[in-house]
């Protein structure tokens, strides 16, 4: 017999109103704090609301270690339902039961790895419905490094890490969407990634650039975010560029793009994405 396909239904229009007040997002940039305060996982924990975390770690092909390091740091704030979602395939994706440990869980955690793993294998799928019905209905979503990136429209995938940008090194592809208008990359100050970043939003200047620090992270709550953790959070915001040579300039060329606004924030500090302004609690 040929296997049935399930497929999940579109938002229905109370879902669609539904996501006037969505859940939360936390975009985390990569190697946060599991041992210590723990400042950004307890971000996670208090937004569960008592609910079930998915850990998934679709985006390592050994997923083993961090659901375990998940699952024990997670523990210590108090978070004992704690589950696993893993794919070896796209096919599963389909699976009635694994979108039923989305359903019926107060938020999901996406680990480190590939963010183009979990695009590849999620992004279009029942199971991704799943995921956004999730955050229409008011859960957490959240996500390090890969999963980080992975919650925006448009997703980075590789770029050489040089500080300056040559042309053709910045490589993209569709995210799952779930922040929108932005492009995010993470381990930002770590690896020197500002140039690929300003790759990035020299090919698409609408997106807004944002580059993670290792243990900082924004929590998105509407379109306004807010810093938290120990490093910074850089903002790339091409809107006003005046020129740029990503069109016309040979391959490897030093990328030429003029009057490019930056913000720089750190912990409690806010943004909002609609007026592309950074602030703070206390103004």
């Amino acid at each position: 017999m040929p296997t049935r396909v399930i497929r999940s239904a579109p938002l229905s229009t109370k879902e669609q109103a539904m996501t006037d007040k969505p859940g939360p997002l936390i975009a985390i940039g990569g190697h946060e704090d599991k041992d210590g305060k723990r400042v950004i996982l307890k971000a996670v924990a208090e937004r569960l609301n008592g609910g079930r975390l998915v850990v998934a770690t679709v985006a390592s092909q050994n997923p083993e270690p961090y659901f375990e390091a998940y699952q024990a740091a997670f523990a210590a704030l108090g978070v004992r339902d704690v589950i696993e979602l893993y794919l070896d395939n796209r096919g599963q994706a389909d699976d009635e039961a694994m979108r039923a440990t989305i359903a019926d869980a107060g938020g999901i955690f996406f680990t480190g790895g590939d963010q183009l793993r979990i695009a590849s294998q999620i992004g279009d799928t029942p199971l991704e419905t799943e995921i956004h019905r999730l955050h229409a209905r008011g859960g957490v979503i959240a996500g390090t490094s890969a999963g980080a990136s992975m919650q925006s429209e448009v997703m980075l995938v590789y770029g050489s890490g040089r500080e300056t940008d040559r042309i053709g090194d910045v490589r993209m592809a569709p995210g799952l969407n779930l922040i929108s208008g932005v492009i995010i990359d993470q381990h930002f100050a770590e690896r020197g990634r500002i140039g690929r970043l300003l790759g990035a939003v020299a090919h698409n200047p609408r997106l807004l650039g944002i580059g993670l620090d290792e243990d900082t992270a924004i929590v998105v709550e509407g379109r306004l975010c807010t810093v938290i953790g120990s490093g910074g959070v850089t903002i790339v915001d091409a809107g006003h560029v005046s020129r740029s040579n990503i069109a016309e300039a040979r391959r490897d060329s030093v990328l030429s793009i003029h009057d490019v606004v930056m913000h720089v924030l750190g912990a409690g500090d806010r943004f909002d994405l609609e007026s592309r302004r950074p602030g703070h609690p206390a103004e």
